[in-house]
């Protein structure tokens, strides 16, 4: 039980730079004393005192605003950080070292009892503040939810899930959707420096436009030099021909936040 306790306090100190001692993680942060207090509600629910359980988790709602179902079922190392207005469903299961912010849902979209009506996150997601993930459906390894996002179907695992509806970024080195370290370092709030799927097509449009503003005004030189040179009519090339680029590319990109 103590190794469980300082491993929970560790996973914290991990990925909080605010936290300054082990005793300041025990005394101070909800999130820690949610995950105490959930796993006796989940073990009174699971041996089949179910009022107790709900009692137990309706009193560490009140004590730190973080709502739990005694059903849901959550790994080692699971932070939920600040967390004030979390809630998670019956049957949602959370995986080792996931990483949860304040105002997510674990939610269900089906009525049904009995049955799979919560999401299941992977190891080591990061599900970031206000996102809502509804649906028994899984969340995979590595995974992270953008802030905001609405996720109603699966992620893969290492993607990124991003808007509303939650659009998926596919992971492109297989581990992580964004650009990490070799040793993988812990991404706060899920943020990443490809996580936007509409900005990466609108600098993808202006890359082209520009090359192709390029490729127009060598184009128009060329001829230019040919007609100069006797080989063609002057007539062919026009007074307004693009013979310099005016595309500002690198402006655009800027508007664009790249």
């Amino acid at each position: 039980m103590f190794s469980r306790l300082r491993s929970d306090i560790q996973c914290i100190l991990d990925r909080d730079p605010a936290a300054r001692s082990a005793w300041e993680v025990l005394t101070c942060y909800p999130g820690l004393h949610a995950i105490l207090l959930h796993r006796l509600a989940h073990a009174c629910w699971t041996s089949g005192l179910k009022w107790l359980g709900r009692f137990i988790s309706h009193i560490a709602r009140w004590l730190t605003g973080i709502e739990i179902h005694p059903g849901a079922v959550i790994g080692e190392r699971v932070f939920f950080d600040h967390a004030m207005g979390v809630v998670v469903g019956e049957t949602a299961e959370i995986g080792d070292g996931c990483t949860i912010y304040q105002g997510v849902t674990l939610g269900g979209t089906s009525l049904y009892k009995g049955t799979k009506r919560h999401p299941t996150l992977g190891k080591n997601v990061v599900v970031s503040a206000g996102a809502k993930v509804l649906g028994g459906f899984v969340v995979g390894d590595g995974a992270k939810i953008g802030s905001n996002a609405v996720v109603i179907k699966p992620v893969p695992a290492g993607a990124t899930a991003v808007g509303i509806p939650a659009r998926i970024i596919p992971s492109k080195t297989g581990e992580s959707a964004d650009v990490t370290t070799a040793q993988g370092k812990f991404s706060a709030y899920g943020i990443t420096l490809e996580d936007d799927p509409v900005s990466q097509a609108m600098k993808g449009l202006i890359d082209n436009a520009s090359s192709q503003e390029h490729q127009i005004a060598l184009l128009w030189q060329a001829i230019e030099k040919l007609s100069s040179s006797g080989h063609t009519h002057r007539d062919c090339v026009p007074d307004d021909a693009a013979r310099q680029e005016t595309f500002e590319a690198d402006k655009l990109n800027q508007l664009m936040g790249k």
